[in-house]
């Protein structure tokens, strides 16, 4: 069985080696691990034990949760509910496609009434099914389940295909943006180089050298050294940026934006955010739930003084933006509506950076949303789009 597994997570490009194999072996016949008190083999201590046996880099860890996942047919699952959905229910067997006109026929439940529905088919159901219209299942119209289609669902576990859900019931590791990316071209700090205002400040460690000539030539010729501070761009910018889901699609270009405002901007603060801005952020996607900043204290914290560039592509469900408990993750107090507005109300100077397709705007309601709260302060992310936002900005 670990044969399989080790292979598995060489194919997922992990660098894996046969001794690193051995020492997981030997931990398991060290019994490291063992079966929990009710006999059951332990999952979750396997899952620790061999991925610090093998996984000797944590920038591969988000490969090996995937791989992980993907082999085991499961994935640690977060949520509200105390029941847990057998995996066997979430067997991917039959792939359905509607035409047009059926899709249009499939109705929508609100918010409350799909959250209640669910409580009861959690309560109801006793076997697995696929294709159908109502039980947890797979390729199907049920709004519970995956693989299948509804305008409007929760999905469990398996992998995203229409992002038409509400509410996703899985626990996925999100990777730090690379500020250290290599551009491809400087065309996006030029773009990003209209937002400057330039002083000089900090320790004098740069030759003045029209005032050294000009305090020389006043002393008869005798050499008199002048020196002064290095000439920085001054501009402060709070860049909140969305990561994970359907991000993922954009990493690199992001990635480059983020190299480029880091190079660009001497004083700059980041944050991470997912989907919509709640009531805390986070500087390390690894340890977003233990290491918190409450957005609260991020208001306070910077002055009005500062640039406010969130980086997303605000393609969600419209109740992650609007509904109480409507995030993805976690149930949330209030909605993202209300945090947008507070932050941009703290910081006047605001846009939005979107690295979707601007042809595809029109389609996604969520992006709608997201410009209206914006005051229409949206940009592609396209060179003129950043000189469009950086002209903006410097207003």
């Amino acid at each position: 069985m670990l044969i399989d597994f080790f292979y598995t997570l060489r194919a997922a490009k992990l660098p894996v080696s046969v001794k690193e194999y051995l020492t997981l072996l030997e931990a398991l016949q060290a019994d490291v691990v063992g079966p929990n008190s009710d006999g059951a083999f332990g999952m979750d201590d396997f899952y620790y034990l061999s991925r610090t046996a093998l996984v000797k880099d944590e920038k591969h860890f988000d490969k090996f949760d995937r791989a992980f996942a993907a082999y085991f047919k499961g994935v640690e699952m977060l949520t509200d509910f105390t029941k847990e959905v057998p995996l066997d229910w979430l067997r991917k067997v039959l792939e359905k496609e509607l035409t047009p006109e059926e899709k249009a026929a499939i109705e929508k439940m609100g918010w409350d009434e799909l959250m209640e529905t669910l409580k009861k088919r959690l309560e109801e159901q006793k076997e697995r099914h696929e294709g159908g219209s109502k039980w947890i299942g797979t390729g199907g119209t049920s709004p519970f389940g995956h693989g299948g289609y509804n305008p409007q669902g929760i999905r469990i576990g398996g992998q995203g295909k229409n992002r038409s859900a509400v509410k996703v019931w899985e626990q996925r590791a999100y990777k730090d943006y690379d500020d250290s990316q290599e551009l491809g071209t400087r065309n996006i700090k030029m773009a990003l180089r209209r937002l400057r205002r330039f002083a000089r400040e900090g320790h004098e460690d740069e030759l003045d050298l029209d005032e050294t000539i000009s305090r020389t030539a006043a002393n008869a010729g005798y050499l008199d050294i002048k020196m002064r501070p290095e000439r920085h761009n001054n501009v402060k910018v709070l860049l909140l940026m969305d990561v994970g889901g359907t991000m993922d699609e954009h990493v690199q270009r992001v990635e480059e934006l983020f190299s480029a405002v880091k190079t660009e901007f001497k004083h700059l603060e980041f944050y991470y955010f997912h989907n919509c801005v709640y009531d805390f952020m986070w500087k390390n996607n690894r340890r977003r739930f233990s290491e918190k900043f409450a957005t609260w204290d991020i208001i306070r914290k910077y002055n009005k003084d500062y640039k406010l560039v969130f980086v997303g592509d605000a393609t969600m469900s419209p109740y992650e933006i609007l509904q109480p408990g409507g995030s993805v993750e976690y149930n949330n107090e209030e909605p993202g509506a209300e945090w947008l507005q507070r932050l941009t109300h703290a910081f006047p100077k605001f846009a939005w950076i979107n690295p979707e397709p601007q042809g595809v705007w029109q389609y996604r309601q969520s992006i709608s949303v997201i410009q209206q709260l914006m005051s229409q302060r949206m940009f592609p992310l396209t060179l003129k789009g950043l000189e469009d936002a950086m002209r903006l900005l410097s207003k």
